[in-house]
C-alpha cells in the first residue's frame, strides 16, 4: 500500500482510491498531497508533485479523520475491553480505583490513543477533567490525569487530537457554585491548542431518563420530576451562575442535560448571553429536547452532541418512567438533522463502544432511513461538524488544501448505502501527515 520514490515537492502522496473531501460542495478527488502535515493540493494537482512516500489505496476511500466529540479516553484506556454496555456481567466489571500512579495514569492514555487509532479517530473531546474528581473512585478524572496528559502532550506522544473540558464537580454528579468560582479562577494549563485544546468546562446539569433523574417538566410515572445536580441554597441559581461566569470569561460552556426542563434552563442563560463564543456552547445527551428548544439553540448558535448507541441500549428502559408518547418523541435525532443545529454524533465510551462505525448504525436504525444523503450526514457530524464543535473549522474536519492531514483509510466507501458501517475495515489511520495506525 506504501511506496518510496524520489523528490521533495511534497512529504507524502495518496492516490488511487476514491477521497471524499467533505468540502461544503461534497467534492470527490482522486489524489491528495501532504506536506507540513497539511493538505496541499488535489487531483491533478498532487499527481502532478513529487514525493518520498505515497500511499496507494488499491480502490480504498478516504475520510477526514474522524472526531469523536465526547469519548473519556483516560476512562476508556483504564477499563478497556470493559464497556458498560457489554455482555460482562456487573460482578465482573473493574470497580474501585483504576489508576493510581503516574505510570498508570500515562498507560491509560497511551493504551486509549492506540485503540482510538486502530479506529480511525484522529480527534476527540475529553469530556470532565478537574479537581471536583480528585477523590473520585476510578482515578481517571482528576487533576493527576490532567497533569498526565499535559505531560504527555509536552512530550510530544500524541497520536490523537484532544480537545478537554475542565470538570469542578463530581462526574454524573454534584457541584457547588464556590468550587466552581475556585475552579474558573484556576488558569488552564498552557497548550499547544492543535494538539490539546481546553476551551472550555463541563456542567453536570441532571441524570438520565431510564432512571428518572433527568430534570423534566411532566412529571414521571411515579409523580417525580428529577431535579438539578448542582448545589447551594438555590441550585438554579447556581447553575445559571456557573454558565454566566465560564461564558464572561470566554470559556465553552457544556452542560450533561437530557431532560427538557434542564435544558430549557440551559437555554434561557444562554439567550441572555452577548455573544457566542469561539468554540460553541453545547448540551451533552439532549435526550428529551423539546422541538421549540432545537430551534432555539441553532438561533443561539449552540449545539447537541448526541448518542445513538445509548439511544439504542437504553431506550425500552427508558420508557417504563416516560410513557410511550414521551419515549416516541425522545432522541429527536431526525429533527436535529433537518433543523440544522450543530450536531455531533458521539460514543460516550466506555460507557458504550468507542468504535464510531457501530455508533453510525445505530443511528441509521434510530433514524429509519439508509441513502447516500442521510450517510453523508451522519459522517459529517464526526467530521467536519465535530471540528465546529472544537472551534476549530478553520483548520481541521474536511480534506482541503490548506487543512490538516488528518485522515482515515477505509476498505470501502462508507456512503454508499446497502451495508453496515460495522462491515468496513480501517486500513490506515493519519494525523498531521503521520501514519499512525496501519492494518498488517
Amino acid at each position: 500500500m506504501s511506496t518510496t520514490v524520489a523528490g521533495d515537492d511534497a512529504d507524502l502522496i495518496i492516490r488511487g482510491g476514491r477521497i471524499r473531501t467533505f468540502d461544503a460542495a461534497g467534492t470527490t478527488a482522486s489524489a491528495l498531497a501532504v506536506r507540513g502535515g497539511r493538505i496541499v493540493a488535489l487531483d491533478a494537482d498532487a499527481e502532478a508533485l513529487r514525493a518520498p512516500s505515497t500511499v496507494e489505496l488499491d480502490g480504498r476511500t478516504v475520510v477526514p479523520g474522524i472526531n469523536d466529540a465526547h469519548l473519556h479516553a483516560a476512562w476508556l484506556g483504564a477499563r478497556w475491553p470493559h464497556l458498560f454496555f457489554s455482555d460482562t456481567p456487573p460482578e465482573h466489571q473493574p470497580s474501585g480505583a483504576l489508576v493510581s500512579t503516574a505510570a498508570e495514569r500515562r498507560a491509560a492514555l497511551r493504551h486509549a490513543w492506540s485503540l482510538l487509532a486502530e479506529l480511525g479517530i484522529t480527534s476527540y473531546t475529553e469530556p470532565g477533567i478537574g479537581p471536583g474528581e480528585d477523590d473520585g473512585e476510578t482515578g481517571c478524572f482528576g487533576t493527576d490525569m490532567l497533569d498526565a496528559y499535559v505531560a504527555l502532550h509536552r512530550e510530544g506522544a500524541q497520536t490523537s487530537r484532544v480537545t478537554l473540558l475542565r470538570l469542578f464537580g463530581t462526574i454524573d454528579g454534584e457541584s457547588t457554585l464556590a468550587d466552581f468560582e475556585r475552579g474558573i479562577r484556576s488558569p488552564a494549563p498552557e497548550t499547544d491548542a492543535r494538539w490539546l485544546s481546553i476551551p472550555g468546562v463541563k456542567i453536570f446539569a441532571d441524570g438520565i431518563p431510564p432512571m428518572a433523574t433527568a430534570w423534566v417538566c411532566e412529571p414521571y410515572a411515579d409523580g417525580s420530576t428529577g431535579h438539578l445536580l448542582t448545589r447551594g441554597d438555590d441550585p438554579l441559581a447556581a447553575f445559571r451562575r456557573m454558565i454566566e461566569l465560564a461564558a464572561g470569561d470566554g470559556l465553552q460552556v457544556a452542560v450533561h442535560a437530557t431532560g427538557d426542563r434542564s435544558i430549557e434552563e440551559f437555554l434561557r442563560v444562554l439567550e441572555e448571553l452577548p455573544a457566542p463564543p469561539r468554540a460553541p456552547h453545547y448540551v451533552v445527551h439532549g435526550d428529551l429536547a423539546t422541538h421549540d428548544q432545537i430551534a432555539r439553540l441553532r438561533a443561539v448558535g449552540a449545539g447537541f452532541a448526541v448518542q445513538p448507541m445509548i439511544a439504542a441500549h437504553t431506550r425500552s428502559w427508558a420508557g417504563a418512567q416516560l410513557g410511550p408518547e414521551r419515549l416516541a418523541a425522545a432522541w429527536p435525532l431526525a429533527e436535529m438533522l433537518s433543523s440544522g443545529v450543530l450536531t455531533t454524533i458521539t460514543s460516550d465510551a466506555p460507557i458504550a463502544s468507542p468504535d464510531w462505525r457501530l455508533g453510525l448504525d445505530a443511528a441509521l436504525d434510530l433514524l429509519g432511513s439508509d441513502d447516500i444523503a442521510t450517510r453523508t450526514a451522519l459522517l459529517r457530524r464526526m467530521t467536519t461538524d465535530a471540528a465546529r464543535q472544537d472551534g476549530a473549522a478553520e483548520w481541521k474536519g474536511s480534506l482541503e488544501p490548506g487543512m490538516v492531514a488528518d485522515l482515515t483509510v477505509l476498505d470501502e466507501d462508507p456512503l454508499e448505502p446497502g451495508r453496515a458501517f460495522a462491515s468496513i475495515g480501517v486500513a490506515r489511520t493519519i494525523v498531521e501527515g503521520r501514519t499512525v495506525f496501519v492494518r498488517d
